[in-house]
């Protein structure tokens, strides 16, 4: 503090010139700030507001891009699953009529197979009842010529 105070009371005493001299350096600092300012703007603020610039106008571009890249796979996503839907849907009913075909086939077959057992069954039956015909039709001529036998014993 004692040497702000030594400082001051010294310009005053010293006369013109002191601290608060407005002379043609005033004017000339003036002038120097202004030729600063213009040149560090010229040399410094605008390339770099020129690279911001070109910052900015990047981003935006590449955001453009993302959101159309974006809206793309959208649309791709949604026809994808309209596709997959149909895919889905077209395979499901081949199932079905895979389903139906095969149960026809098996009903078919089915049928021949009981066809052809009930035509077996058939001929079986009608090759014991033959059989049972014959052996009845045997049977009878036996105990004809027993009876006949008989009574010729019988008779004797």
């Amino acid at each position: 503090m004692v040497n702000i105070s030594i400082l001051i009371s010294s310009s005053e005493i010293s006369g013109p010139g002191g601290l608060f001299d407005f002379d043609a350096t005033l004017p000339l600092v003036a002038i120097q700030f202004v030729l600063l300012t213009v040149i560090l703007n010229v040399l410094l603020y605008s390339p770099l507001s020129t690279v911001v610039a070109e910052r900015n106008e990047l981003i935006l571009t590449n955001l453009a891009n993302a959101s159309e890249t974006l809206a793309k796979a959208n649309e791709m996503t949604a026809q994808y699953e309209q596709e997959l839907e149909s895919v889905r849907r077209e395979a499901q009913s081949q199932i079905t009529d895979s389903q139906k075909i095969h149960k026809e086939i098996l009903e078919i077959e089915l049928d021949i197979s009981q066809k052809y057992i009930d035509n077996l069954l058939d001929k079986l039956t009608k090759d014991i009842l033959n059989k049972k015909e014959i052996a009845l039709n045997s049977l009878d001529t036996v105990t004809q010529s027993l009876c006949t036998e008989i009574e010729d014993k019988l008779s004797i």
